[in-house]
């Protein structure tokens, strides 16, 4: 069964936003979503209640995750409390969406959706190189409704991209030319304390001049939990692994690809990763991917959206949702995205990369 067996809105909800107070942006994007914020809502206290962790912690973790957020943005708070505001929820269920993987992390283990994430030098149009990234957005296909395209505008940059309701940003490129691919990864110390790591991911939309920039925001900041950012612009591609122990530069590989999944790259932090929730799935697509970059180099756009198409004996890159599973292991690639800091453009495909000749994509600029 294929992804567009499942509920899928006719119309992709858009989200754009332009204020210098961070309270009132995130009033206006907390009023855009209202109405599906509560299914999200719905959906993570479900999720939430799988993994064995009761309410009243959600909501301390949430509370406490703000209070982390605001003793190193202020302004960060200030967009999540808007937008709880400007939706009619409580601050605590928004931090909480913002905070979702930190406190899943104290759950019992529930295997996580499954990432995977490309970013090339290629030839320019006008000569030269310049760098595109391509990724799916792997996660549970009951939020497939729950998420939007956003612009947002007011802070220090631009920045368009996907994310969920209520989370500040997740995938993205900003008016500077910086863009952000974000994977999840699992270490055994990931818990609720430091900087949430999709806040951290706006934070570097919002801020970052360029890559170099954006690395110097990221080790600035307190984590307590683990995540991979992918941060490039037209000259510099940097893939981080993060994590409670630090922050661990990837080296690129010789034919200037950087290729994540979602397993630690880094030796340090990958001698306490969670691999009974990766593995061997991520190391499988790693490889996979490696060697197919190997056997046919891609060299633009269309060869990048095919490098991830998989099918039935592959490693799920293209990941389709299995109907008979139960909640918290129907995964789905819920989105491709193309990112191209040269144009400041984010062309977002509402559904997977099979599906890249079939479906509309959103192109928006930053």
């Amino acid at each position: 069964m294929s992804l567009s067996a499942f509920p899928r809105p006719e119309r992709r909800l858009h989200v754009a936003v332009d204020a210098a107070d961070p309270r009132e942006r995130g009033r206006l994007r907390g009023a855009g979503i209202a109405e599906g914020l509560r299914t999200a809502l719905d959906v993570y206290d479900r999720l939430f209640a799988l993994a064995e962790i009761p309410g009243a912690v959600v909501r301390d973790d949430a509370r406490r995750a703000l209070d982390a957020v605001d003793a190193f943005r202020p302004a960060l708070r200030e967009q999540i409390e808007g937008i709880a505001e400007g939706a009619g929820v409580e601050p605590w269920r928004v931090a909480a969406l913002n905070a979702r993987t930190e406190i899943l992390a104290r759950g019992r283990a529930v295997p996580p959706g499954e990432c995977s994430t490309v970013v090339r030098r290629v030839p320019a149009p006008g000569g030269g190189a310049t760098h595109l990234g391509v990724q799916t957005w792997d996660w549970h296909v009951e939020l497939g409704g729950s998420w939007h395209t956003v612009d947002s505008a007011g802070g220090a940059h631009r920045y368009v991209g996907l994310t969920e309701h209520g989370i500040l940003a997740k995938i993205g490129v900003n008016s500077a030319g910086l863009a952000l691919h974000f994977n999840i990864l699992g270490h055994r110390d990931d818990r609720v304390g430091g900087l949430p790591v999709h806040v951290l991911a706006a934070l570097v939309l919002e801020e970052a001049d360029d890559a170099a920039h954006a690395v110097e925001l990221v080790r600035s900041a307190p984590l307590a939990s683990s995540g991979s950012f992918l941060l490039f612009d037209e000259e510099r591609a940097v893939l981080l692994d993060l994590s409670p122990e630090g922050v661990f530069e990837v080296p690129r590989a010789a034919d200037g690809t950087h290729l994540r999944t979602n397993h630690f790259l880094s030796p340090r932090p990958a001698r306490h990763e969670k691999t009974w929730l990766y593995q061997p799935d991520s190391g499988e697509r790693y490889a996979f991917l490696r060697d197919r970059l190997g056997r046919s180099p891609a060299e633009g756009r269309d060869d990048l959206i095919r490098l991830l198409v998989t099918g039935p004996g592959e490693p799920p890159v293209t990941c389709v949702p299995d109907p008979e599973a139960p909640l918290g292991r129907r995964w789905a690639s819920l989105a491709t995205v193309l990112l191209d800091p040269a144009e400041r453009v984010a062309r977002i495909l509402d559904g997977t990369p099979a599906e890249h000749a079939d479906r509309p994509w959103y192109a928006l600029r930053a």
